[in-house]
């Protein structure tokens, strides 16, 4: 098959809130943009991990879900015409005689721009599985690492393992839908928070779940579709509990992946920029969002959308440096609306 080659003026890696924004900021200055994400949609961790779960920080809207805020990005960035590629992951960038670049996904497509943009995140991310002999076979079909849709677990006999904020925030929120909720933990402490821990306990004194001690060693069933598990407690004893659905919820493994072997100076897997531009030390890449590093930064989506707004600028005058670049304020330039559709 021939490899597909994209000439544009922006590549994005990563379609999270920070890169849809990013589509947004670039447009506004005429700059056309493909996104690439290893996600099969957009949204990033925010769509992937918690897309029901409320977001209170996002300035102007005192709660969203991480599903909404993805959707809203989505229909802002919509008139710029983003050209999304899903389920692929930048394997190369090579940087031409003129200073663009050629981009190259596991997918054989290859992007020739001149300015490239970093917003992974913290890369790829991975849950981390836990070490149950066989759980691959019921990946996806009874055991599962994020709660996408609350709908899936409506009517099931669920079991969830750990003791952090996911296990805890699940075993709450889907406890009145599941036909039974179980949640194990290998201690009685947790890493959550204190009201969730209390929420979950009265549920157990009023009969309305069940909470152990040990950890799950042993999973029951056939092609995929869980029947039960053997729990190990912390006196060794085992016993068996039915259950029909398993959420580990024991945190995530970030890597970098090939942006480590980019030629970008990195700080313990973090990409170093300045706070005029957001600029790597390799002309013409950005990072934007918790994928970068510098003095004061905080990992915040509003850091991001301000890290965006100064990129985007300077992203301009590589792309088009004998233009004459005017800052406008999309309240009162007519061509700006025109570019939106509002005029």
């Amino acid at each position: 098959m021939a490899e597909e080659t994209i000439t544009t003026d922006v590549v994005i890696i990563g379609a999270g809130p920070v890169g849809l924004f990013a589509v947004f900021e670039l447009g506004l200055l005429d700059l056309k943009v493909h996104l690439v994400d290893i996600l099969d949609r957009p949204g990033g961790q925010c769509a992937e991990l918690y897309p029901e779960k409320p977001i209170y920080d996002i300035p102007g809207l005192p709660l969203v879900t991480g599903q909404e805020l993805t959707d809203r990005l989505m229909e802002q960035a919509a008139p710029f015409n983003p050209q999304f590629h899903f389920n692929e992951q930048v394997e190369q960038v090579e940087r031409q005689e003129d200073g663009s670049w050629l981009v190259k996904t596991d997918g054989g497509i290859t992007f020739h721009a001149k300015v490239i943009v970093i917003a992974a995140g913290g890369g790829s991310f991975q849950p981390k599985r836990p070490p149950i002999p066989g759980i691959e076979e019921y990946e996806g079909k009874s055991v599962f690492y994020a709660v996408k849709k609350m709908e899936t677990f409506r009517g099931k006999n669920v079991l969830i393992s750990g003791g952090g904020d996911s296990a805890l925030d699940w075993t709450i929120n889907l406890q009145p839908i599941a036909a039974s909720m179980q949640l194990i933990h290998r201690r009685d402490g947790f890493r959550a928070a204190p009201a969730s821990v209390n929420e979950m306990h009265r549920l157990v004194q009023e009969e309305k779940m069940k909470f152990h001690l040990g950890q799950v060693t042993k999973l029951h069933g056939a092609n995929g579709q869980l029947e039960g598990v053997t729990i190990k407690g912390n006196d060794n004893a085992e016993f068996d509990v039915a259950c029909d659905t398993l959420l580990p919820f024991f945190g995530l493994t970030m890597k970098l992946g090939p942006i480590a072997n980019w030629g970008l100076n990195l700080h313990e897997n973090l990409i170093p920029v300045d706070t005029e531009k957001f600029a790597t030390n390799a002309p013409g890449i950005f990072a934007v969002g918790d994928i970068n590093t510098y003095p004061g930064k905080l990992k915040l989506i509003l850091s991001g959308f301000h890290e965006v707004a100064l990129m985007a600028q300077a992203a301009a005058r590589i792309v088009n440096p004998d233009a004459k670049i005017t800052f406008q304020y999309t309240t009162s330039s007519t061509s700006l609306q025109k570019k939106l559709g509002v005029a």
